[in-house]
């Protein structure tokens, strides 16, 4: 039997050339920060996060360049860039909890602060320990493909030749902050709604004198909504938007017209003046005779628990789909930890040297340490109890980020069920933890402090090991990866928590300042993975959940999966999330069908296709990098009382014409641009980016 050909890296291991340098170091760790930040900002309004692997790399790729920068650096950048999205996705996914489940009555404080940023420290140093642990097995197993690995590496091999795809994500970084600050300043109108009302109806006899409603809105005006809507293309796009349509266009109307004839508006206004004493009596009365606010109260208190039953059962459906990967992963995962405890390989090359496995046995330790001190001593849980939490969040954060490094090996971390392994988690803890006798806040909190870690660490896995794979085609050292990795995190772990705290405290400044209820779980920051850890935690615990709702959503979702609906978790977010930003998706895949339309009309390749598609993916994630910064920016303002469209506006009442204007922009820039930029036939086919 012949060998298997040998496996030679980019870079040779001979090969002594510059990688782990501070300008490489700086790049990245501001990357991260940057990426981490808006991902933050886009998984708070979507609910769904980009992966940062692609946009690090292309600008690391254009700053590196012009300082003569190696490909070992560019890679290292890319490495310590990218893991800035993975915290950001375990922070938005549970941090928001611990203020919606009611366990923390105000998000910032400087106590809160600290609890985070250990939690997210904690949890990315583990992720790391262990794929350092692993990653010589799985990066060199063949059975895995690592294809957003492949096209990264490709991409930075192709850059030595020149490349000028960083314009096009500059640009439409600009365009998309450019677009949020006009709307902020009110060029245009930024959502239209009517509230659509039926007249009294007879059915069987009986006489309906109360009225119904339906709000009709367009989609938001936001470069983030149809950049999300571009890359997940139009299919998943419009599965998205058949989610809101049930919610506003079937449920909502229908429950309004049954429930609100039989409602005392007086005690209505009575119980909303005991959560706000701002309101009067007659500013009370005001708000719940209105329409817009009977149906918006609806859709948030009863058609969004039914959306997260539906959010539970197509989690499990996507565990139990990827059974085979998972008990193939778990199993892989004891047997590599064996092989890593027989001995260290003496004359290791440069390219295939890991953190010692001492190191490892210590970061593992101490972030069980860690855990125990945040359950015992900040939680308030008693001796066993933060024992156990500890023992099942190291078990727990193992297994989910050996799978969640399996699967994005896979199919990529764009695809990885980050979510469906944390909520997971949280159920095995939470019914672990009440078996033991948990209860009241310091329960709840232990459990969503177990899940948070455990997300985290998942997350940071699956990104990690995606980074390692290119860094060895390309032929990089992965303990240097890892420590830069280990850089990133700390910086990440520490500045996520602020983040949010100004998305958080700018939205409420927002609200009070325009009338609305803002802050994690408002229609601005649905936040809807981390609302439903709130739900579930506090639900099992304390036996607070709504359980008529949440198992009639839960019906709903077997009956998604019976109707062979191709992503039910995707139809139940998008019955979370509001209207316009589900119709804001849809229009961006709309649109993205429209450029894949176009090519097949002009007969474009292979080669020409993959141009158009990375030229279209970049802008798409510009225009999501610049409005979720500029939105960043205009939240610090917010939260200090500097409200822009008080001191600038174009218009006391916007036109809405001018928002069709802005919308044509977009699509014209993710239309025009990737098909102008498609090439020749005859020109070499470019790395495909794998997203």
């Amino acid at each position: 039997m012949a060998e298997p050909k040998k496996f030679i890296p980019f870079v040779s291991s001979e090969t002594n050339m510059k990688e782990f340098s501070i300008r490489a170091l700086i790049i990245g760790l501001f990357f991260a920060v940057i990426l981490g930040a808006a991902n933050a900002y886009l998984g708070l309004k979507a609910g769904m996060t980009i992966a940062a692997t692609y946009p690090a790399a292309v600008l690391g790729m254009a700053i590196l360049r012009l300082m003569k920068g190696t490909i070992l650096e560019e890679n290292f950048t890319r490495t310590v860039g990218s893991i800035g999205e993975s915290v950001a996705a375990g922070a938005i996914f549970t941090l928001p909890a611990f203020f919606v489940s009611g366990i923390w009555t105000e998000f910032f404080t400087a106590g809160h602060y600290i609890t985070s940023s250990l939690i997210l420290i904690a949890g990315g140093v583990l992720g790391i320990m262990f794929v350092a642990l692993l990653r010589r097995v799985m990066v060199e197993d063949a059975e895995l493909p690592f294809p957003e690995s492949v096209a990264a590496a490709e991409i930075h091999k192709a850059g030595q030749g020149g490349s000028g795809g960083s314009k096009f994500l500059f640009w439409s970084m600009a365009l998309g902050a450019l677009i949020k600050i006009l709307g902020e300043l009110k060029l245009f109108q930024y959502l239209w709604e009517h509230f659509v009302t039926f007249g009294k109806q007879v059915i069987s006899g009986t006489v309906f004198t109360g009225q119904g409603g339906m709000l009709l809105s367009s989609p938001g005006v936001s470069p983030a909504y149809m950049g999300v809507g571009y890359i997940i293309g139009p299919k998943l796009g419009a599965l998205n938007f058949s989610g809101g349509i049930l919610a506003w266009g079937l449920m909502a109307p229908m429950i309004m017209y049954f429930l609100i004839p039989s409602i005392n508006f007086q005690d209505w206004a009575a119980f909303l003046m005991t959560k706000d004493h701002t309101l009067t009596l007659d500013a009370a009365l005001s708000k719940v005779i209105d329409p817009s606010y009977q149906i918006s109260q609806i859709w948030r208190f009863i058609v969004r628990p039914i959306a997260i039953g539906g959010m539970l059962v197509s989690a499990g459906f996507t565990l139990f789909k990827m059974r085979k990967s998972l008990s193939t992963g778990i199993a892989r995962s004891v047997k590599d930890v064996k092989k890593a405890a027989s001995g260290v390989e003496h004359n290791v090359p440069r390219n295939e040297k890991d953190i010692s496995f001492g190191w490892i046995l210590v970061g593992i330790c101490a972030v069980a340490v860690l855990t125990f001190g945040i359950t015992y001593f900040i939680f308030a849980t008693n001796l066993l109890i933060a024992i156990v939490a500890s023992t099942v969040m190291i078990i727990l954060a193992f297994f989910f980020a050996s799978v969640s490094g399996y699967l994005v090996g896979i199919m990529g971390s764009s695809n990885n069920p980050i979510s469906g392994l944390t909520l997971t988690a949280l159920v095995v803890t939470a019914l672990i933890l009440v078996a033991l006798g948990v209860q009241g806040d310091s329960g709840v909190a232990t459990v969503l402090g177990v899940a948070a870690i455990v997300c985290v660490s998942a997350a940071v896995a699956g990104e990690m090991l995606q980074d390692l794979k290119a860094g060895h085609i390309l032929g990089g050292t992965p303990w240097r990866m890892q420590i830069g990795d280990i850089l990133g995190v700390i910086l990440a772990g520490a500045v996520m928590f602020v983040v949010l705290a100004f998305l958080n405290d700018g939205d409420i400044a927002s609200g009070k300042n325009l009338g609305y209820q803002g802050g994690f779980g408002s229609k601005n920051l649905s936040a809807p993975q981390a609302s439903l850890m709130a739900i579930l935690s506090r639900g099992i615990v304390q036996g607070q959940m709504a359980w008529p709702l949440i198992i009639a959503g839960m019906l709903m979702g077997v009956a998604f999966i019976l109707m062979q609906v191709r992503s039910p978790m995707l139809v139940s977010v998008g019955m979370y999330l509001p209207i316009e930003t589900t119709f804001a998706i849809f229009i961006g895949g709309l649109i993205k069908g429209a450029v894949e339309m176009y090519s097949e009309k002009r007969k474009y390749n292979e080669a020409q296709k993959i141009r158009v598609e990375n030229t279209g993916v970049l802008l798409a994630s510009g225009m999501i990098a610049g409005e979720a910064l500029m939105g960043l920016l205009i939240a610090i303002f917010a939260v200090f009382n500097i409200f822009l469209y008080n001191y600038f506006s174009f218009f006391q009442e916007p036109k809405f014409y001018i928002s069709f204007v802005i919308l044509a922009i977009i699509a014209y820039v993710l239309i025009q641009i990737p098909l102008k930029n498609a090439g020749k036939p005859n020109d070499p086919a470019p790395p495909s980016s794998g997203m």
